[in-house]
């Protein structure tokens, strides 16, 4: 029964970890499990068994809540492109609180005020976030990879830095790919790989697993290796790194509407979608801040 519950919570973490604005960290901690999670990481090579055996129900389940929306997120960003990038922002806003808390206890325990790092922490992500996804092209939602060694390298690179953030609670993992432009991308791969696994198509499955497995072994290394650096950071500069965790999330709606074409979009609008749009915002930035309180 434990294991099942664990699968099904990890169902839940999966889902979290691709849509943008949602933290699988903060998830993980929501469903209570965010502890035994890092622990089993941590001491992976201490106790493997152990360990593994703990971590085995998670990852499955958050194999299939990754594959089961990943269909969802293609279709809902396709054809209501507004309503759901402000369902994105609204996950996202929603969780600004819980940062700030958190920031609150960093400067409860040394300075009661944000030092000058601290400010250019926030000030450096906050241009981060704007300016990289302007270098990005302007069909991200369409965009597909070529397989390539360039390409197969930096899907490594970006697994890595997306799979560190998405074990810190109050940072979204999938909104840091879509920052850097690879999100689309690797949706789009998903579900190519899985369309072909379906069909039997072996000359389709080749191009999708060389893309994914880069990407995924990425994601592992980002896990087992960069997590540890993060929680370093935290203990030794959690001002600082709570700063620019904020900056980050300060400019995302801008990186979410710019690289789905929603400012295209704007002028096209109808009242009822804005409203709808701004409804379904606030909702959704309550259900975070529930799940992060």
């Amino acid at each position: 029964m434990t294991f099942l519950m664990d699968v099904i919570k990890g169902t839940l973490i999966g889902i979290a970890n691709i849509i943008p604005g949602v933290s699988g960290g903060t998830m993980a901690v929501s469903l209570g499990i965010y502890d035994k999670l890092i622990s089993s990481v941590s001491s992976l090579f201490k106790d493997w068994k152990k360990s593994f055996w703990t971590l085995l129900p998670i990852i499955l389940g958050c194999g299939i809540g990754i594959v089961a929306f990943t269909y969802a997120v293609e279709y809902l960003l396709s054809h209501h492109t507004f309503v759901t990038c402000m369902a994105f922002v609204g996950l996202i806003l929603g969780g600004i609180p819980v940062l700030v808390s958190s920031l609150k206890k960093e400067l409860a325990k040394g300075s009661s005020r944000i030092s000058v790092p601290g400010i250019l922490a926030f000030v450096v992500m906050f241009c981060v976030a704007v300016f990289l996804p302007m270098l990005n092209a302007d069909d991200e939602m369409l965009k597909t990879f070529a397989v390539t060694p360039g390409t197969m390298g930096a899907l490594f690179l970006v697994g890595i830095v997306a799979s560190a953030t998405m074990v810190v609670p109050g940072v979204s993992g999938s909104l840091v790919m879509m920052i850097l432009g690879y999100y689309y991308g690797i949706i789009n791969t998903i579900k190519s790989f899985l369309e072909a696994l379906k069909a039997f198509d072996l000359a389709g499955l080749v191009p999708g697993f060389a893309l994914l497995a880069p990407f995924g072994i990425g994601v592992l290394l980002g896990i087992f290796l960069i997590a540890r650096l993060i929680t370093f950071l935290f203990e030794r500069y959690g001002v600082e790194t709570y700063c620019a965790i904020l900056g980050l999330i300060a400019a995302s709606p801008f990186a979410i509407f710019y690289n789905t074409g929603v400012f295209a979009q704007l002028s096209l609008l109808g009242l009822g979608q804005i409203l709808f749009g701004i409804a379904l915002a606030v909702l959704c930035g309550v259900v975070t801040y529930k799940l992060g309180d």
